[in-house]
């Protein structure tokens, strides 16, 4: 299959893009790495008359740290995250879910704002969002506005970005102290999307064990990663069991039967997989400090 025709559009600056995508509306559509929105097109499950390529602006891609802050832009390459020391220090569950994605090929193209704003439940990076509270920036020609990862998704493909929008960066809160960070999933091959995944954040107090804060984001179990909201909050109210705190995780989510899985897999699996990735967050948290 080819795409059908479009009319190609090359900015070179943010207030160029946003300003092609505001003249045309739902018929436009920025083009980041590729990865996913190419194949869509090829196939024809999408078509839009204006593609508008965001690759040749510098200023969406960057990593820098400020404020508590670990901000990077949304073009910045998911191989650049993956290496980046400063990821690796500031966000460790970022930087352990991006070698899951794809293989290493893909992620030589594929972007960090191109992963969030394409929104399939079943990616890495839209849990993780979700699991640490980080915070999406989006511009319009009208100005610009932040959104809080937990509410930027609406559903499969579907996110809190309006016509004339661009996602310009991600900004994730660097988590300190006694810190402990996970992720775990299921995929039929290594490469594949999950059928089933946990990324987990916990820190805990510097008296004691306790667990003083937890974020847990749940992808390829509903139409949108998942925060788990009761089981954080189990967490933080003394409970230890991860059986417990994988069943609690799962009564969020949402999962469906389809060719690859059933709702009642993917929620044994689900519950399984979150309690490993407690368990192995709680170990590392009462490791050490960071």
């Amino acid at each position: 299959m080819k795409p059908a025709p479009f009319e190609y559009h090359r900015p070179d600056t943010v207030a160029e893009a946003v300003t092609v995508l505001a003249a045309h509306g739902d018929e436009a559509k920025p083009l980041a790495g590729g990865q996913s929105l190419v194949p869509m097109l090829a196939l024809r499950l999408a078509r839009f008359e204006h593609l508008v390529d965001v690759n040749f602006v510098d200023e969406l891609v960057g990593i820098d740290r400020a404020d508590g802050w670990l901000r990077i832009g949304a073009m910045t390459r998911q191989a650049a995250v993956e290496r980046d020391a400063v990821v690796a220090a500031d966000a460790p569950l970022l930087a352990r879910a991006t070698p899951l994605i794809g293989h290493f090929q893909i992620r030589n193209r594929g972007t960090i704002g191109g992963s969030l704003a394409h929104a399939d439940p079943a990616s890495e990076y839209p849990a993780v969002a979700v699991a640490l509270g980080a915070e999406v920036e989006i511009a319009a020609a009208g100005g610009s506005r932040t959104v809080a990862a937990a509410d930027f998704f609406l559903g499969t493909w579907t996110t809190a970005l309006a016509d004339g929008e661009l996602l310009t960066a991600v900004r994730l809160p660097v988590w300190s102290g006694r810190c402990g960070f996970a992720i775990e999933e299921m995929a039929r091959r290594l490469g594949d999307f999950a059928l089933a995944g946990a990324a987990v954040a916990i820190r805990l107090n510097d008296a004691d064990d306790g667990v003083a804060a937890a974020g847990i984001g749940l992808f390829g179990v509903g139409p949108t990663p998942v925060k788990a909201r009761r089981a954080e909050a189990a967490l933080v109210a003394g409970e230890r069991h991860p059986a417990e705190i994988g069943r609690l995780a799962m009564a969020d989510a949402d999962p469906t039967d389809d060719v690859h899985a059933t709702a009642g897999y993917r929620t044994r699996v689900g519950a399984h997989l979150v309690a490993r990735a407690v368990e192995r967050a709680l170990a590392e948290a009462r490791g050490g400090q960071r």
